[in-house]
């Protein structure tokens, strides 16, 4: 059999598992020195910089943040847990205020988050949850941010009231956002096709259950099924298959289905 893919909750959980240790923690573990040096020497143990250590298993944008003086966070560590992002090509680190001696990599840009929402401080090399949202709203168009809070709260990393805390603590002019957010969209391209239907003003239901069929994305002005296809979910003959049979039986109820792919919900909403 497989190996079985990790949910979202189980990559948060590897995410912000103690991997990193000062050397106060190494010793409270029993090791010495001597001991600590011997892991290295092994390449059990990563020495990332002054008073950081991680385990050789880290993710390397966790070890690379670490090396900076900071904390993964925002998109980096939101692409990490498996949350929806159009693309992330920096890498995202929170810093503490007033931090120096940050040790920037020449081989990758860096943006660098200074602000927090929660003080917690539960991680040596993970950003607290909400302030990765928080930074992620930031960082992104107000269609793609929304997308990612929709994934956020759609695999219950956070509660709308929690989300709800993230939007208060942003500026105001990021605050009309939360009323377009939605936890039913189960997927980036839902997200996009949703707010592009409200543009267009026609009336539509989502995930809504039809017999013989199953749940479909969207139902539009009563007749009009759309389904947003990616490659992650729809990939190869066999599901090719299973969506077409889908496609016959909602004919069967007179329903029209169109499958828009998500590349071009993303890059050519005015043809779709």
């Amino acid at each position: 059999m497989g190996k079985k893919e990790k949910t979202v909750a189980d990559r948060a959980a590897d995410a912000y598992a103690h991997t990193v240790f000062t050397r106060s923690e190494l010793m409270h573990r029993g090791f010495t020195g001597r001991l600590t040096a011997a892991a290295v020497a092994r390449g059990e143990l990563l020495h990332v910089r002054r008073d950081r250590y991680a385990l050789s298993s880290t993710h390397r944008d966790i070890v690379e943040a670490v090396r900076i003086g900071g904390r993964l966070s925002c998109l980096s560590l939101l692409v990490l847990l498996g949350v929806f992002v159009i693309r992330c090509r920096e890498l995202h680190v929170l810093v503490t205020p007033g931090s120096s001696r940050l040790r920037l990599t020449k081989e990758r840009k860096v943006v660098l988050h200074w602000k927090v929402v929660t003080d917690a401080r539960e991680s040596l090399h993970a950003a607290p949850l909400i302030d990765a949202v928080a930074h992620s709203v930031l960082c992104q168009a107000p269609r793609e941010a929304i997308a990612t809070v929709d994934s956020v709260l759609h695999h219950g990393l956070l509660t709308r009231d929690e989300v709800a805390a993230v939007f208060a603590a942003l500026p105001a002019r990021f605050r009309p956002l939360l009323a377009l957010v939605d936890a039913s969209a189960a997927s980036g391209p839902e997200t996009f096709m949703r707010l592009l239907l409200r543009t267009m003003g026609v009336a539509y239901e989502t995930q809504v259950y039809l017999d013989g069929v199953g749940y479909v994305d969207f139902i539009v002005e009563g007749w009009l099924i759309i389904e947003c296809d990616s490659k992650e979910f729809h990939e190869g003959w066999d599901k090719q298959g299973e969506d077409r049979e889908r496609d016959i039986a909602a004919a069967r109820l007179g329903y029209v289905t169109v499958r828009p792919l998500a590349k071009d919900i993303f890059g050519d909403q005015e043809s779709v």
